[in-house]
């Protein structure tokens, strides 16, 4: 294979941890560090909530091997889960929750099928990491576990977040 035939080399989009810049102003400048964010999902049915590190990149253990249908009519008897984007920042006092934005997804897995709108999950994301709280679209009873699992999680860091977020998973 002569050097004409082969393929340029793609700079891909960097998804990193820690400072991408340290120490030099090279290679890495512009990545997004996603450091401060973590994915929780909360079962609405179970009414249970729990940290899932792998919806990072949409392979949480609910989402393998589920096949996301842009409509949610083709899974309509699936099982609804929220999937919440939380955020820490540091302020004068300490940690606190920043941003936390929800977004639905709903998993048949009888059929092996779903329904998520990916544009809503990486804009959400895109959101709670500029410190918005988008919560309203949430039942009651998802906003009462979100606010007991983020009390449970940290009491400190529930304590210096803002009223918004306070008022906004009061149910």
């Amino acid at each position: 294979m002569g050097n004409e035939q082969k393929p340029k080399a793609k700079m891909e989009f960097a998804i990193i941890k820690d400072d991408p810049i340290d120490g030099h102003k090279g290679f890495g400048v512009g990545s997004l560090s996603l450091e401060n964010v973590t994915p929780v999902v909360i079962d609405v049915e179970e009414k249970t909530a729990s940290i899932e590190i792998g919806a990072m990149h949409a392979r949480s253990k609910l989402e393998r091997g589920i096949k996301f249908l842009p409509t949610r009519e083709e899974s309509a008897n699936g099982k609804k889960y929220w999937l919440i984007w939380v955020t820490i920042e540091y302020k004068e006092e300490g940690p606190y929750y920043a941003g936390v934005t929800a977004c639905e997804m709903v998993i048949d897995r009888s059929i092996r099928r779903g329904y998520k709108n990916f544009v809503e999950h990486v804009n959400k994301m895109d959101r709670s990491m500029k410190g918005r709280i988008i919560v309203d679209e949430m039942d009651d009873s998802s906003k009462q576990v979100l606010a007991e699992f983020l009390k449970a999680h940290n009491e400190e860091l529930w304590a210096r977040s803002s009223k918004e977020l306070h008022d906004g998973l009061t149910v």
